[in-house]
Parts: C-alpha cells; structure tokens; sequence
C-alpha cells in the first residue's frame, strides 16, 4: 500500500466541494457556442487556444526559478519585473500583470485567489483542484499556517507569513528560498526540486 503523505492529505480535503465549478463548467461551454455561433471565434481557434494552454506546465516556472537562484541579475529582473523576467522564458501575457514574492528567513509567501481561481497559468498551467476550493480560498487567508501545517509545512514562531489575493489583472509566483546544500548543483538539477506547490508557497523545496 503506499503510504499518503499530509499533502496529499490536505490536497483531498480542500477538493472535497470541486462539484461547485459544475455550473462555471456549463456557462463557459454556453458562452463558447455563442462566440462561435455569432462568428466571433471558431471552433479550431478555441481548440489551439486550450491546446496552448495546456501545454503550459509547472516545469516552466522551477526554470524560473532555479535561474533566479544561479543568476544574481536575472532574479533582481524578476523581483523588480516579474512580467518582463517570465517572458525571457517564452512566456505570454496579456493584460495581466505577474507579480514575483521571495520567500526569506523572515518571511513566507503564500498565494490564494479569494474570489474565484485566479491563477499564475502563464507560468504554473492549470491550477490545481484544491487551489480552486472555497476551503483553500477562505482558510489560506483566516488561518494560513493550519493550511501550511496540513501541506508539511511548518514554520517558526518569528517567520511572518504573508498571503498575497490574486487577481484578474495581477498574478503571484513565489520564489522559495533555495535549499542548504545545493551549492554544487546545475540549474537543470536545481529545477528538479522546484515543484508546483513551491511556488504557490505551501510548501517548499527540499533535497
């Protein structure tokens, strides 16, 4: 049998009322036959669209990651412009705004988006099931570090921890601190221990 971890724990219970994004599911597809029914789109362009989208993964964002950690001038790119430093990478935005948090001895980021599911997708894909849930987004913000303790996650006493809404017009990616004993390591291999859940910051990078 193999064993469950508290992140996986944690990642069942937030998803426990997913079936509430069923009615968003059927408006957007009611949406979608409209724009293709009145000419706007076609059906092919929406279907690259999702295609692109979905080719989209975490693997992006830890190469952003692992070069801030490697590159003194390319994470102070990234700090000051978060948009600007993805889109070094291939990244595409449009009117949104990506915003780079970095985690330090003093302080801890975690990224919710309290009214819907705004997400990073730019750099991270899609969000995950839990990310999107009325747990997460209510709880990450009236209790982050009984969220935190459930993903692993557990902070001392003095770490502040702060917890940054997104929005329709501004994403937040956290750049985790990079681990003790990785001095040696290339950034191929410092990407490896990036993962997703890092960068929205409830839980960091172990080696």
């Amino acid at each position: 049998m193999t064993e469950r971890t508290s992140h996986d724990h944690a990642a069942d219970e937030f998803q426990k009322d997913e079936e509430i994004h069923g009615y968003y599911q059927f408006l957007g597809l009611a949406i979608e036959e409209l724009l293709v029914e009145k000419g706007i789109v076609t059906g092919d362009e929406i279907r690259a669209t999702i295609e692109r989208r979905d080719s989209i993964t975490p693997a992006i964002g830890a190469r952003i990651v692992a070069r801030a950690w490697t590159d003194p001038p390319y994470r102070q790119r990234l700090l000051t412009d978060g948009t600007a430093a993805a889109e070094e990478f291939g990244c595409e935005f449009d009117a949104t705004e990506l915003v780079v948090v970095e985690n330090t001895p003093e302080a801890h980021n975690v990224i919710v988006c309290t009214l819907c599911s705004c997400y990073p997708r730019m750099v991270l894909g899609l969000p995950p099931s839990w990310y999107k849930s009325r747990e997460y987004r209510a709880r990450a913000v009236r209790e982050p570090r009984a969220v935190l303790k459930e993903f692993g996650t557990e902070l001392a006493e003095n770490v502040e921890v702060r917890v940054h809404d997104s929005t329709a017009d501004m994403r937040y990616l956290v750049l985790p601190m990079r681990p003790d004993g990785t001095e040696a390591m290339d950034e191929d291999a410092l990407a490896a221990l990036v993962t997703r859940d890092c960068m929205i910051g409830v839980t960091v990078p172990k080696v």
